[in-house]
């Protein structure tokens, strides 16, 4: 049974993690199918919106411990830790940060250590009420490794950040919404998700594009955020997708094209 489910319904692909009977906790086998899931999601110019679930009673209860303990697998991971460059365990995250389209993660159960940088790295994130989350290495004597130092950055104040990270204590669903971790709380987040995507799939799939961009380049590139928003605005200009954006604007009906920019 693969780790991993991709399935695609129109303009909107949803992937799953696929371990339930281990609350979806990820071996070093499943970060390789993330990574190379997001690479085939980002050369399909149909795709407009991804959706990341869990399957099971959870979304994932982080890294696979037992996967970590072996001999062979560590090793990997201080190859990882040493290498110039990103290591693998901030790629399988960050590459969701770089997907041309909007991500949104379904939060349900526990979300916790890598599960909860996996949610980090989506655009926007929905839990029910009752979800547990925790950026939970510190109770296994670890520092979050995985892209956190990007995703984190812009959510909640500094010293927020500190004291869930130093802590590792649980939150739910509604206070990680108070503390600015959740876009939205609802007892249904796959429905909302899929109303949210399905508005999100009306819009010019290049305007998506470069308002990801953008917007990312505010909190994570700052000072080259405003050429960013040139550059776009000239592409988006000279593109299909936008005229028809505005002839949609005006109440006509348009089919847009697929995605023109990578």
């Amino acid at each position: 049974m693969p780790n991993l489910l991709l399935e695609i319904k129109g303009a909107i692909a949803y992937v799953s993690l696929n371990r339930p009977e281990k609350r979806n906790a990820m071996p070093f086998s499943l970060l390789m199918d993330l990574i190379a899931t997001a690479k085939q999601l980002k050369n399909n110019k149909q795709i407009r919106c991804v959706i990341l679930m869990g399957q099971g009673e959870s979304f994932s209860a982080g890294i696979d411990l037992n996967d970590l303990n072996q001999p062979k697998n560590r090793l990997f991971a201080f190859w990882q830790l040493i290498k110039p460059g990103q290591s693998v365990f901030q790629t399988a995250f960050l590459i969701w940060q770089t997907l041309p389209f909007p991500v949104i993660a379904v939060l349900h159960g526990h979300c916790f250590g890598a599960g909860m940088q996996l949610a980090l790295a989506a655009d926007f994130r929905i839990a029910t009420p009752d979800c547990q989350l925790s950026i939970m290495e510190s109770r296994w004597g670890l520092v979050p490794d995985m892209g956190i130092t990007q995703t984190l950055r812009g959510l909640v104040a500094s010293d927020i950040a500190k004291e869930l990270t130093f802590s590792g204590r649980i939150l739910n669903g509604t206070e990680a919404k108070s503390l600015g971790l959740i876009s939205t709380v609802t007892e249904t987040p796959l429905t909302a998700a899929i109303e949210l995507a399905e508005r999100l799939c009306q819009q010019s799939p290049d305007a998506l594009h470069a308002g990801k961009q953008v917007i990312n380049a505010m909190y994570l590139k700052p000072s080259k955020a405003l050429r960013l928003e040139k550059i776009w605005q000239l592409k988006l200009l000279l593109g299909k997708n936008s005229r028809l954006a505005r002839k949609a604007g005006k109440g006509h009906e348009v089919e847009f094209a697929p995605r023109q920019y990578d």
